[in-house]
C-alpha cells in the first residue's frame, strides 16, 4: 500500500493521507485483513458464513481466492499512477505468494499476527506512504519506510531471483524512493499549479508515457499478458 499510494486528494482537498482511497475502501463491511484461517476448508466456511448474513456475497478481504478464476487476489494496493509501479506491485505480490507457498510446503508456521495489528500497519501505510514510519513485518513495531520495504524485499528475494524479477524490482524501488510515490507526484503537481485540474493533466501524461524502449519488460509483466496465468 505504501509503495502504490496514489490518492492524496478527496472531495477537492488534500486529505492528509497518501492513500485516502484505502480509507474509503474500508467502509465495506468485509474489507481489510483477516485472522489466519489455517485451511482451505476454514476459509470457505468463513466465506459461506458471511454470505449467510445477507450483507455480502463475496467478501472484500485484503487477500482472497477469486470466485471466478484460479487465482489469489491481493486487494491492498492503491491504483498506481505510473504503470511501472503496477508491474512492481505484481512482481512483489507474486514473490509473496510463492514464498508463502514454499514455507507452507516446508512446514513453517505463519506469523500469527492478529488482524487488529495488521490494521494498524495498513493505516500507517495509508496515512504516510513512504514518507513516514511503517509497521515492520517482523517486529510489528514502527520503523522507517526504507527498513520496512527492505525487509519485504529480503523476504521475497529468492522468489524474485528465480522468476527473473530481481533487477526490475530493485530499480523500481530505487526510483520510487528517489522520485516519490504517485501521491508525492500529485502533491508536487498541485504545488506547481495550484489547481486539481492540472494534477489530473499531469497524471494523464504520466499514465500514458512511452515506456523506455531500452528497458525490457520483466517476466512478471510478460506473464500478465498470457491468459490464465496465476500471479
Amino acid at each position: 500500500m505504501a509503495l502504490s499510494s496514489n490518492s492524496p486528494f478527496w472531495n477537492g482537498t488534500d486529505s492528509g493521507y497518501a492513500s485516502f482511497r484505502t480509507q474509503a475502501w474500508n467502509r465495506w463491511s468485509s474489507a481489510g485483513p483477516t485472522e489466519i484461517f489455517g485451511s482451505a476448508q476454514a476459509y470457505h466456511q468463513r466465506v459461506a458464513d458471511l454470505a449467510a448474513t445477507g450483507v455480502v456475497n463475496n467478501p472484500d478481504f485484503d487477500a482472497r481466492l477469486s470466485a471466478r478464476h484460479p487465482t489469489v487476489e491481493i486487494r491492498v494496493s492503491d491504483v498506481c499512477l505510473d504503470p511501472r509501479d503496477t508491474v512492481l506491485i505484481a512482481a512483489l505480490v507474486r514473490g509473496l505468494v510463492e514464498t508463502a507457498a514454499r514455507e507452507w510446503k516446508s512446514g513453517k508456521e505463519p506469523d500469527m499476527v492478529p488482524a487488529i495489528i495488521l490494521r494498524q500497519g495498513a493505516w500507517l501505510a495509508s496515512r504516510w506512504g513512504i514518507d513516514g514510519e511503517l509497521l515492520h513485518p517482523l517486529t510489528h513495531k514502527p520503523d522507517t519506510a526504507r527498513n520496512v520495504i527492505a525487509a519485504l524485499h529480503d523476504h521475497v528475494r529468492d522468489a524474485l531471483d528465480e522468476t527473473g524479477d530481481t533487477v526490475y524490482v530493485e530499480e523500481s524501488l530505487d526510483r520510487i524512493f528517489s522520485n516519490g510515490t504517485g501521491a508525492s507526484l500529485q502533491r508536487q503537481a498541485y504545488a506547481r499549479h495550484g489547481r486539481l485540474a492540472d494534477v489530473v493533466s499531469d497524471a494523464v501524461v504520466i499514465t500514458h508515457q512511452e515506456p523506455d524502449v531500452y528497458q525490457p519488460l520483466p517476466p512478471v509483466a510478460l506473464s500478465l499478458l498470457v491468459p490464465k496465468t496465476v500471479v
